[in-house]
């Protein structure tokens, strides 16, 4: 299996989603609602497009958990991969984050399902850096190369290079940032909406970095594994192109399914060569979701990728240290005796 193309996904079902206000200022990407649309029927229209992009994933093999999120607070919580991220060998990210009433969409209840179904060892946190006004908002400020172990990120206001280097520190990647900018001289706010990195293909819009050394730079650290750059436009990054994601599924005998997850949206700005290109590798899976993307992110922005092992089906044996604080143990963990404690 690619370690670039995680088999599990996580989705955030957020049933009051609307634009995020706090996040317009900086994100050219995000539109107003339809003229006349109230919050409840937008929060409708984004539900079915959520839960569309679920069943999609489902029907190409990929193993999707789905958390719900009744609060009006966090109207851009349907994007959790700002928040989280997860990388082989056990280890998982928490993330700091620009828009205050983005950061309680961190929940531990997600961390807690990936340590009860998947190998993690480790949790690195770096939200404490929110107070200092420093911010790396996950895979939507870095676009990883997992099989390559680099991390392309864009500099703005989301992504604090001083950061980054920390986390490729941590987690064993090379910084490779650079500036982004629209034709009107407009940072690009987020790396992902520019490009997507698969194992053999990569989705990126190089004519957005002006430094032309530095574009060259990250065109050779692209393809130095033999991978092939479909070059994006502005006008496809503007119609969330890049914003795509590579996920393995399965297909209804059991073979591996390599898939590109995008948006209808992004599907259509595509040339048929661009597509062909794609194809060699993996197939394109899309889905239309107008609504969500009115908030300045596409399908990409919606997945957290589990990059983890998964935990054995069956129990684990129990252990004597579990034995010697329950006479008759039923978990492995002795979690029988804790909830026993804690019941009213």
């Amino acid at each position: 299996m690619s370690a670039q193309a995680p088999s599990a996904v996580i989705l955030i079902r957020a049933e009051r989603f609307k634009p995020n206000p706090a996040t317009a200022a900086d994100n050219a990407f995000q539109h107003d609602v339809p003229a006349g649309q109230d919050d409840d029927e937008t929060a409708a229209k984004a539900l079915a497009e959520m839960d569309a992009v679920a069943d999609a994933l489902r029907a190409a093999g990929v193993r999707v958990h789905v958390f719900s999120d009744e609060d009006h607070t966090r109207p851009d919580s349907v994007f959790p991969n700002n928040w989280l991220s997860t990388h082989a060998g056990g280890n998982v990210a928490v993330y700091p984050m620009y828009a205050s009433n983005r950061r309680h969409e961190r929940r531990a209840d997600v961390l807690e399902l990936l340590k009860s179904e998947y190998r993690v060892q480790t949790i690195i946190d770096y939200s404490g850096l929110e107070p200092d006004g420093i911010f790396l908002e996950g895979t939507g400020a870095m676009v990883l190369d997992h099989v390559s172990r680099v991390a392309y990120a864009a500099r703005s206001h989301r992504a604090d290079t001083h950061v980054l280097e920390r986390f490729c520190t941590d987690f064993g990647y090379e910084p490779m940032a650079f500036d982004a900018v629209d034709h009107d001289g407009v940072p690009v706010y987020h790396t992902n909406v520019m490009g997507c990195v698969g194992t053999d293909v990569a989705l990126f819009a190089l004519e957005l970095i002006p430094d032309k050394q530095r574009r060259e730079q990250v065109r050779e650290r692209l393809t130095v594994n033999g991978r092939t750059v479909v070059e994006l436009t502005e006008d496809q990054v503007r119609h969330f192109a890049g914003n795509a994601v590579e996920l393995c599924g399965r297909t209804s005998d059991g073979r591996r399914n390599y898939i590109m997850a995008m948006s209808a949206e992004a599907h259509r700005s595509l040339r048929q060569d661009q597509i062909d290109e794609i194809e060699k590798s993996c197939t394109i899976v899309s889905v239309d979701i107008p609504t969500i993307e009115l908030a300045g992110g596409s399908v990409r922005c919606m997945i957290a990728g589990v990059h983890l092992d998964r935990r054995p089906a069956a129990e684990p044996e129990i252990t004597e240290a579990v034995e010697a604080i329950d006479d008759n143990p039923l978990t492995a963990d002795g979690r029988d005796v804790v909830d026993e404690e804690l019941a009213p």
